[in-house]
């Protein structure tokens, strides 16, 4: 098929995923787009760490600095098809330097702002700027890797943000910390320049060779049920891990008796395990899609609820946090694979609505998890909101595979 001028290769059907041999090296512009998204889930998240300091700077409360986590996490999901849409005619190539030159002019607003107003809105156009960056660079680094490796690829992609969980915030946080909480989004917006110019040097042109897609063609994708079935699963196996996620410092702390000062190395750990379950997952994607993701998320569920049964105990709940992050987010590269194939010609929006399912999963779970806390189930009822999330994800995963055997048959 091709998209926005350019061809861009992919598998008629997932089976064609299933006998493909992937090559042994990937690309290296699929290494740059990874990156451009460590940088992304770097300021995503950063804030988190240094929300006391802004809000003293600015003079608001805590709860109301960290409306720049949730106003960030809104840009994401509306700006991801947004700005697919409205970057239609424009070239990837063009478009990822675009959208880092915003990205870097937004961290620039933000460490010079006095006003929250002020922060906010930066805030907002920086993750418009992330969500159109992440759209196509998904896209991008499946048509450089070709169908066989493009869940590798995509995994290798978004293990850049799985890598900003491990070192960009942590580092982020001990730089605002040395510097002023200023210093790591003038650190950001600097990055955001130097990775213009890898994206402007390692991304080829798009080839001219193909024809350019309508919006009306795009908006089309729409129609397609494995689209949809693709997303829901998106939404739910994100939605179920980082609602437990989010909570799992009271968990730690207040049921399993764990100190404080260790909370950080337990985060750690289930950071290191999401950035190994990205990567492995999108190598195991290639070969074995539908096992993936089906076994992905099953494990998850038995994880989540082991947490639950075993939260009092300090050692197994640590040693399970860790794999929750190896197995909970290992299915993603290669749903988000299917969100693209799925679109049939419309692969950057396909890339774009898997963006934004994954961030309105995360704000859902999330607002349902803080609601359990404050019930009676206390502090393991986000795991029990996890569990019956991640649950949900078997049911569109096994739709995809039920209807993709269907076709092999006819």
């Amino acid at each position: 098929m091709t998209t926005r001028g350019g061809a861009l290769h992919a598998p008629a059907d997932v089976s064609a995923g299933d006998r493909g041999r992937s090559p042994t090296r990937l690309p290296l512009v699929v290494y740059v787009l990874a990156l451009g998204t460590f940088l992304m889930g770097t300021t995503e998240f950063v804030v988190a760490g240094l929300l006391p300091e802004i809000a003293g700077d600015v003079q608001v409360s805590v709860a109301r600095a960290g409306l720049l986590i949730t106003v960030f996490a809104i840009g994401m999901i509306v700006g991801a098809p947004l700005m697919a849409m409205l970057t239609l005619r424009l070239p990837q190539r063009l478009t990822l330097i675009l959208a880092l030159g915003v990205f870097a002019v937004g961290h620039v607003i933000v460490a010079l702002g006095s006003s929250f107003a002020l922060l906010l809105a930066a805030r907002f156009l920086t993750a418009l700027a992330t969500g159109a960056f992440w759209a196509v660079a998904n896209v991008v680094a499946t048509r450089a890797a070709g169908p066989a490796a493009s869940s590798r690829a995509l995994g290798v992609v978004g293990a850049g943000a799985m890598l900003a969980n491990v070192v960009g915030v942590p580092l982020g946080a001990f730089a605002g910390q040395l510097m002023g909480w200023r210093g790591p989004f003038w650190a950001l917006a600097v990055f955001g320049v130097a990775a213009m110019a890898l994206i402007a040097r390692q991304v080829p042109h798009d080839t001219d060779g193909g024809q350019a897609i309508s919006g009306r063609s795009e908006l089309a994708a729409l129609l397609s049920g494995r689209l949809w079935l693709a997303l829901a699963a998106c939404a739910t196996t994100t939605g179920g891990v980082l609602s437990t996620y989010t909570y799992i410092s009271p968990l730690l702390t207040d049921r399993a008796g764990l100190a404080v000062s260790l909370v950080p190395l337990v985060l750690v750990g289930f950071g290191v395990g999401a950035l190994a379950g990205f990567l492995v997952g999108g190598r195991l994607g290639d070969r074995r899609p539908h096992a993936t993701t089906i076994v992905a998320p099953a494990v998850t569920t038995a994880l989540l609820l082991a947490i639950c049964l075993l939260s009092t105990h300090a050692v197994p709940t640590v040693a399970l946090i860790a794999l929750l992050g190896l197995f909970g987010l290992g299915a993603n590269p290669v749903l988000i694979s299917l969100g693209v194939r799925f679109a049939g010609k419309a692969p950057t929006l396909g890339s774009a609505l898997t963006v934004s399912a994954f961030n309105l999963g995360t704000a859902i779970g999330s607002w349902i998890a803080g609601l359990a806390l404050e019930s009676s189930l206390g502090t393991t009822g986000p795991a029990v909101i996890g569990t019956v999330i991640a649950a949900l994800t078997l049911i569109p995963t096994i739709a995809i595979a039920l209807i993709q055997r269907r076709r092999l048959a006819t």
